[in-house]
C-alpha cells in the first residue's frame, strides 16, 4: 500500500483554517480508519479530526500551535508492517463502495489503536533545574485558549511570567503581558485588545445580520406562575428552559414561516421541515448557538437532556461544527444573566429569535384582584421581510399562552 496524504478537510461554517492544538498520534504509530488523530481549534470550536486511512503514520505535516489551511497536508499514512484488522475492514468497504469511508462516519472495522493520550488538563512535569536562555525556554501551556489568546494578542509565550501551578501559563498571565505591551504602545488613556479569531467570526456574523435583515421586535409580559409551580412540583423533571423549548416548537408548527430562511437572490421564503432549535450559550470563548437537532421530534424530557448536554459542551468549547451551523431558530434565555429584556440580533441566516428574561415576583392583577405572581418578559425579534407584526404576535401568543397554562398545552402536544 502506497503512502497516502490526508488533507485538512472542510470543517463547515465556511471556515478556511484551523490551529493544531495537539496530535493524538506520533510518527511511527499505527492508526485505524476513523481513529481520532489530531485536535484542532477553529474560530468556532475545538474538534477531533479522524483519519480516513489506516496504516503507520509517516509524517505529521504541522507542529502544535501551527495554523493549517483547508486543503493543505495534515498527515501522511504509509503501509503498516503488518495489516491490522481495521485496514482489512477499510479495504473491504472500499471495494464494496459502502460510503462509510467518509470522514467521521464510522466504519465496521476493529477497535482503534494508537499511543496513549495524556489526559486533558494534565500538566507536563517542570523542566529540570538550571539556567536556560529565555529565547530557548519552552513555555508550559495546557490550554489551547491561552495559546490562541497569546497569538491574537501578539504575545510571545516565552517571555510571559507563569503564575499557574507547576509553572503553567494561565489566561491571566497572557492578558497581563498583553496589557503591558498595549499600554506601552497606546496613547495615554487607551487600552487596545486585538480581536481574536472567534471574536472576528462573531463580528462578521452579527454585522451581516444587521446589514441584511430589516428586523422588528415585539414583546410581552408573561405570567409564568403556573409553569414555575409545575417545575417546583417535579424538581427531578425537566428544567424551565426545556418546557419553553417545547412551547417554541409548538409555535413553529403553527407558524412555520419562522422556521425558515430567506433566499434573497431568488426572493423566496424557504420553510424547513425539521426544527433545529438553537440555544444561545455564553461560554469561555464567547456566545455560541449550538442546535438541538430534530427538536420537533422530542419530548420535554428529551429536550431537557439535549439542552443540558449542548450547554455543557458549548461552555467547554466542545460544540461540533454541525451543532453550530444547523440551527433553524434560536431561543435565548438571557434571564440567566438576571436581566429582564433584550432586543437580540437574529442569527443569520435564520429569520427570528425568541428571548426570555428573568422570572421574578411582581404585582399582577388576576380576576380583578392584585396579587404577587411570577412574571417574565418575553421578546421576539423577526425578519420583517418574511411576515408582518400580526403573524409575529400570533406566534408570541402561542408560546405565552403555553407558559401561562402549561398543563393544558402539554396535554394537547
Amino acid at each position: 500500500m502506497a503512502a497516502r496524504t490526508f488533507l485538512l478537510p472542510d470543517l463547515g461554517e465556511g471556515l478556511t483554517e484551523a490551529e493544531i492544538v495537539r496530535w493524538l498520534v506520533a510518527e511511527g504509530d499505527v492508526v485505524a480508519v476513523d481513529q481520532s488523530i489530531v485536535e484542532v481549534e477553529t474560530a468556532k470550536s475545538m474538534v477531533e479530526v479522524p483519519s480516513p486511512f489506516a496504516g503507520r503514520v509517516a509524517t505529521l505535516h504541522a507542529a502544535p500551535g501551527a495554523t493549517v489551511q483547508v486543503g493543505k497536508p495534515l498527515i501522511t499514512v504509509a503501509a503498516a508492517d503488518r495489516e491490522p484488522a481495521a485496514v482489512a475492514a477499510y479495504r473491504e468497504e472500499e471495494r464494496a463502495g459502502s460510503g462509510n469511508v467518509l470522514i467521521g462516519y464510522g466504519t465496521t472495522g476493529g477497535t482503534a489503536t494508537g499511543r496513549n493520550r495524556r489526559p486533558r488538563g494534565s500538566v507536563r512535569p517542570p523542566a529540570p533545574p538550571g539556567p536556560e536562555p529565555a529565547s530557548r525556554r519552552v513555555p508550559l501551556v495546557t490550554s489551547p485558549l491561552v495559546r490562541n489568546l497569546a497569538r491574537a494578542s501578539g504575545v510571545d509565550l516565552r517571555t510571559v511570567e507563569a503564575t499557574g501551578a507547576g509553572g503553567v501559563i494561565t489566561r491571566a498571565d497572557v492578558e497581563r503581558a498583553a496589557a503591558t505591551a498595549t499600554v506601552a504602545a497606546a496613547v495615554p488613556g487607551e487600552r487596545r485588545t486585538p480581536l481574536n479569531g472567534f471574536r472576528k467570526a462573531v463580528s462578521a456574523a452579527l454585522t451581516r445580520s444587521r446589514a441584511e435583515i430589516p428586523e422588528a421586535t415585539v414583546w410581552v409580559d408573561v405570567d409564568a406562575t403556573n409553569l414555575w409551580q409545575l417545575r417546583q412540583s417535579a424538581k427531578a423533571g425537566p428544567g424551565l428552559l426545556a418546557y419553553v423549548a417545547r412551547f417554541v416548537v409548538a409555535g413553529l408548527r403553527e407558524y412555520p414561516v419562522f422556521n425558515a430562511r430567506l433566499d434573497a437572490e431568488r426572493q423566496e421564503i424557504v420553510e424547513l421541515d425539521q426544527v433545529n432549535l438553537g440555544i444561545a450559550v455564553q461560554g469561555e470563548r464567547g456566545l455560541v448557538v449550538p442546535a438541538v437537532i430534530g427538536a420537533d421530534t422530542m419530548t420535554t424530557a428529551r429536550l431537557d437532556e439535549e439542552i443540558r448536554r449542548l450547554t455543557a459542551s458549548a461552555r467547554e468549547g466542545r460544540s461540533t461544527a454541525r451543532e453550530l451551523s444547523a440551527g433553524t431558530f434560536t431561543l435565548n434565555n438571557y434571564g440567566a444573566f438576571r436581566v429582564d429584556g433584550s432586543a437580540a440580533i437574529i442569527n443569520h441566516p435564520q429569520v427570528a429569535i425568541l428571548g426570555l428574561g428573568r422570572i421574578i415576583d411582581r404585582p399582577w392583577v388576576v380576576d380583578g384582584r392584585l396579587c404577587v405572581r411570577k412574571i417574565a418578559q418575553m421578546s421576539f425579534v423577526f425578519d420583517h421581510r418574511v411576515c408582518d407584526g400580526g403573524t409575529a404576535a400570533g406566534f408570541m401568543r402561542v408560546v405565552a399562552d403555553a407558559i401561562e397554562d402549561p398543563a393544558t398545552i402539554i396535554a394537547r402536544l
